[in-house]
């Protein structure tokens, strides 16, 4: 099992996971252009992929999702809130989730779990084949012990490190903005993002990756000193994913 990032941010996101044969890309915030030349960088093309699952309806994480997915007839999880506020999505197989329900896609299990963030039904999603497992957690404005119990016990962890404190709070946004991002259902902040960490801290954690770092509120300096800490190890072993390179793959 394996994944790489498309590329994490506000200006587009998108994570592919392989188990196998089967390829799935988590959300699409890209054109369709730039998300096809993203995908052979790592030496994909669509028609390659299984279909998408989405996390909820916010541009950067669903602006590109209709047009893929019409032009490699590929099919679309996503939940009945997301569904409701998404657009562009005419002419796509689209499949409803439950929060709650895990799904299979050809040979990944993927189990949703709802988070606190400004959507109408958001979502991320922890994947496996069997043996391993990945979890994902961007979007989230503050953590829950539902997803900590969601997430205990993963192999590799994809967490959001959106933004430092003291940047937001010194930075350019203005003051409504500010609450929004800090909120808590907003994003997770670098100190709330290693408190979580630390108690998802076991032996077979083999893999943490920041994601989604904002440009003007964090650097990934910051982000990796905040999760090192957590784990007691050296920055140089957390991951970045940025938003122009991603990252290229992981095996687990």
């Amino acid at each position: 099992m394996r994944f790489a990032f498309l590329g994490s941010g506000s200006a587009g996101n998108g994570l592919v996971v392989e188990a196998g044969a089967t390829r799935v890309l988590m959300d699409c915030g890209f054109g369709l252009a730039d998300s096809v030349a993203r995908l052979a960088r790592l030496g994909l093309a669509p028609d390659a992929l299984a279909g998408i699952v989405v996390t909820h309806e916010h541009a950067d994480h669903i602006g590109g999702v209709g047009r893929l997915a019409r032009r490699h007839r590929l099919p679309v999880w996503l939940t009945a809130g997301t569904l409701a506020m998404a657009q562009d999505l005419d002419g796509v197989a689209v499949r409803v989730v439950d929060s709650h329900a895990a799904l299979a896609i050809d040979g990944l299990e993927i189990q949703p779990y709802p988070v606190p963030h400004d959507a109408r039904e958001p979502v991320q999603y922890v994947f496996g084949d069997g043996n391993r497992r990945l979890g994902v957690l961007t979007d989230a404005g503050c953590a829950t012990p539902h997803i900590e119990a969601t997430l205990a016990g993963v192999d590799a962890l994809v967490l959001e490190c959106n933004h430092d404190a003291a940047m937001l709070q010194n930075g350019p946004y203005p003051a409504s903005l500010k609450r929004r991002v800090g909120g808590r259902f907003g994003h997770l902040e670098n100190g709330q993002a290693a408190a979580l960490l630390a108690k998802l801290r076991h032996d077979r954690l083999q893999c943490v990756m920041a994601a989604h770092i904002s440009l003007k509120n964090n650097t990934p300096e910051l982000a990796c000193q905040a999760l090192a800490g957590a784990l007691d190890c050296d920055t140089g072993e957390i991951r970045v994913a940025c938003q122009e390179a991603g990252f290229d793959w992981i095996e687990i």
